[in-house]
């Protein structure tokens, strides 16, 4: 990847090496090292690239967490556009800047260079901040090195990706190494397992006291919440549902309130046209009620599941090939603690046999009476909305707004949301 300051080329590709070249060094490229040097090339490391980019008109924001990130960080992007800046955000679902989408799906971390790539398209834009998800991919691979944040934010941590990172014990240590320096930080302090540096620290909660403290809250059509903050109570109505989004809430306006020191009901007023994130329990039909949302992980299933006690669940998920198989039983096992009705599919296979994940996650449901097991999604989703009625929901989980299923190492058109408005449409 190529970024370009003031006429001068900075590369991490010794393929693209040319006159007036600097090969930028990182974790990903240190064995080219040498190709570039013995090429006559300027050599930087990837943490330097901030002396050669003028970064002081704009402010960094780092989100971190097992679930929530995707959600917190599109709330920030959101509440800041409708207070008046101009922003840009980074992450999974692509990039943005300023309402217009410049890039699709990618990782949801770039390389250093595709950081700073995008922070300068930001800068070009005119805009204050840099919104950005940060994975412990990321933090791991120092591809966030260099960056100075402005405020790190994080969610939650839970288990994930341990097909890269081996042990809970490993992962939930890189996730807290993001947190261990003095950088402004926003700290979900109800998390059992976070360990963070507490120079420069805020904190919200829902359980222990914390600077945004949830007192009240209610459910309706939506939820209302009520917080303290230095005593005084301030409240919020959202349109999204479910406990783990009025953290996501909380930390966004918790966000957008040290960023800016605007009033808070300035802040919470936003929140009440914002309705859900897409893929992010996102209601794709009313009638009957079907919902979509990236839930992959057990604790993100049971997150989205428990938040509809008085509904019939019928729950359509399936798991990812080439991860952390341990999970899937564990996802089997939450699915039926809340579900009336299961479908159990294939998600994004890759190179495993879509049969052998289910019969992993099938291990984990010790009744299966109430199972259905279809390896195709399509007929997968057709056969949970025929079950569905007045009393129930659909939850289907696993992919959100992905716009592909994964078989092998290709990509496959697919929507979970578009072949819903198909099946509706046909029925």
């Amino acid at each position: 990847m190529k970024l370009i300051i003031k006429d001068r080329i900075f590369t991490d590709n010794t393929s693209e090496l040319e006159q007036n070249s600097v090969f930028v060094v990182s974790k990903q490229n240190e064995q080219y090292k040498d190709v570039a040097l013995n090429g006559g090339f300027e050599i930087i490391n990837a943490d330097e690239l901030k002396n050669y980019l003028d970064m002081s008109s704009i402010k960094v924001i780092g989100i971190t967490g097992t679930n929530g990130k995707t959600t917190t960080a599109t709330t920030i992007y959101n509440i800041l556009l409708n207070l008046g800046y101009k922003v840009a955000l980074q992450g999974t679902r692509g990039f943005f800047i300023n309402e217009n989408q410049v890039e699709d799906y990618s990782l949801t971390t770039p390389v250093q260079i595709g950081n700073f790539a995008h922070i300068q398209k930001a800068i070009q834009n005119g805009c204050e901040f840099f919104i950005m998800e940060v994975s412990s991919h990321a933090i791991e691979q120092k591809r966030i090195e260099g960056l100075d944040f402005a405020l790190k934010i994080h969610t939650n941590i839970t288990r994930d990706h341990l097909d890269y990172h081996k042990t809970i014990e490993e992962y939930i240590r890189v996730k807290n190494l993001f947190l261990s320096d003095e950088s402004p930080k926003l700290v979900n302090i109800d998390d059992k397992v976070v360990k963070y540096n507490s120079t420069n620290s805020f904190t919200y909660s829902l359980e222990n006291n914390s600077d945004y403290k949830v007192n009240k809250y209610e459910f309706e059509h939506g939820m209302k919440v009520d917080f303290l903050y230095k005593d005084k109570t301030y409240t919020f109505f959202s349109k999204m549902m479910g406990i783990f989004n009025i953290y996501n809430l909380m930390a966004s306006l918790g966000a957008v309130h040290i960023l800016t020191n605007r009033k808070l009901e300035d802040i919470c007023k936003t929140l009440e046209n914002f309705g859900s994130v897409s893929g992010r329990v996102e209601v794709v039909s009313l009638n009957p009620l079907v919902i979509v949302d990236f839930a992959h992980t057990p604790d993100g299933m049971e997150e989205v599941l428990k938040s509809f006690p008085n509904k019939d669940i019928i729950c359509i998920f399936g798991a990812g090939g080439n991860r952390d198989s341990a999970k899937r039983p564990l996802m089997g096992k939450v699915a039926q603690k809340y579900s009336k009705s299961i479908v159990v599919t294939s998600d994004n296979p890759r190179y495993e046999e879509p049969e052998r994940i289910i019969e992993d996650i099938l291990t984990g449901i010790d009744d299966k009476s109430n199972v259905i097991v279809e390896v195709n999604r399509v007929e997968a989703l057709k056969k949970a909305i025929s079950m569905a009625n007045d009393k129930s929901v659909v939850l289907v989980l696993g992919k959100g707004d992905e716009a592909t299923q994964i078989i092998k190492d290709k990509k496959y058109p697919f929507s979970d949301k578009e072949e819903i408005l198909k099946i509706l449409n046909k029925s």
